[in-house]
């Protein structure tokens, strides 16, 4: 079987994580040695003003809720995504607004994310980079600029992609990322958070005391709790291997670039993702009229695939709102499936399930 996802590891993961096992120094909840270091490049790499590591993208999203003051206050939303983007808002008693997507990115549409914004009002933008395309960034921020509202990005797709030459996670208030095993920058376990705000050096050091359950005003072996707070840091093995990943980010995602463009050239389905270079493509998407028989065509010819996402607003536990009007959400969440996209796919395996899918349009 044709893996959907596969992290992409060498014997250079494998070494780092062996010295940090062998040294027995496995996590610090300070977040001293080798996160710190992760924490830097990360910086650097992003060109942000402050990075903060924490064990997860779910963790990146409800500490950067947990600092933003949303209790009872409207946030606004993508419901095409996983659904800790918006337990997130759960988490912290803010409500979801859910804005519909454009069908050509299934990134947030800013037009009705200002329709939205005028009807309600809201203190948060929290749109989503869809598979890996960067949504309109530049036209969201005016929106937020205009209306006075925080934009804080949920960016567990697109680690690595830009906008006009500007890192995605350098443009926002503040930038979450995850580094879940398949993603396009993985840990075993790990996500960040990247900050660009007056106030990015405070708001810092209130996160690193926020993931390690309040923990603060360290002296030595002496320190004080300041606040109520999970526990939410990145261990030492994570960061071994997210620094190894960091160095080769660039490289991997070129090559699921190249993937996507021989998938945009050569699929002759009329809907589907569209190739563009800022995208780094943790996912590639085509829509078709008849999924069931389609997926099962493919796993047949051993093909995994997957259905990104059921719409959160379907889910059970958001039965509230399951009535709201998102058109191009619920079209699209019908019909959408998500296709092998990893740099351990070889040319032999690309041209499969290219072959499989032309054989079943025709």
């Amino acid at each position: 079987m044709i893996k959907l996802f596969d992290p992409h590891v060498t014997e250079e993961e494998v070494e780092a994580a062996r010295k940090v096992i062998l040294s027995k120094n496995w996590a610090s909840g300070s977040g001293d040695g080798l996160v710190k270091e992760f924490e830097q490049k990360f910086n650097q790499y992003i060109g942000s003003d402050e990075a903060v590591a924490v064990n997860s993208g779910t963790a990146a999203l409800h500490l950067s809720m947990m600092i933003s003051n949303v209790q009872g206050k409207n946030v606004f939303v993508p419901s095409l995504s996983f659904v800790t983007t918006v337990h997130s808002l759960s988490y912290t008693g803010a409500k979801p607004i859910f804005v519909d997507i454009k069908e050509d990115t299934l990134c947030i549409d800013p037009d009705d994310l200002e329709q939205k914004i005028q009807n309600h009002g809201g203190i948060i933008a929290l749109p989503v980079h869809f598979g890996g395309m960067p949504c309109d960034l530049v036209k969201i921020k005016k929106i937020c600029k205009n209306h006075a509202l925080l934009l804080i990005d949920d960016a567990a797709h697109v680690c690595g992609g830009e906008i006009n030459g500007t890192k995605i996670g350098k443009i926002a208030d503040l930038t979450c990322f995850s580094f879940h095993p398949v993603k396009n920058l993985a840990m075993p376990t790990g996500g960040a958070i990247t900050i660009n705000n007056k106030d990015a050096f405070i708001l810092s050091n209130k996160l690193k005391s926020l993931r390690w359950c309040g923990i603060d005003n360290r002296r030595g072996i002496f320190y004080d709790v300041t606040s109520i707070s999970p526990n939410y840091y990145m261990n030492e093995i994570s960061a071994s291997i997210g620094l190894v990943q960091l160095k080769k980010l660039d490289l991997l995602n070129k090559k699921r670039r190249e993937i996507a463009k021989r998938y945009a050239r050569e699929i002759k389905l009329e809907t589907k993702m569209k190739y563009e270079e800022n995208c780094v493509y943790h996912l590639y998407w085509i829509v078709t009229n008849n999924r069931e028989e389609f997926i099962r065509f493919l796993n047949e010819n051993e093909i995994e695939v997957g259905t990104h996402y059921r719409p959160i607003h379907n889910m059970t536990v958001y039965n509230d709102y399951k009535n709201i009007e998102l058109p191009v959400t619920n079209y699209v969440s019908n019909k959408v499936v998500t296709l092998p996209i990893h740099p351990n796919l070889t040319d032999s395996e690309i041209t499969h399930i290219i072959d499989t899918i032309n054989k079943f349009v025709s």
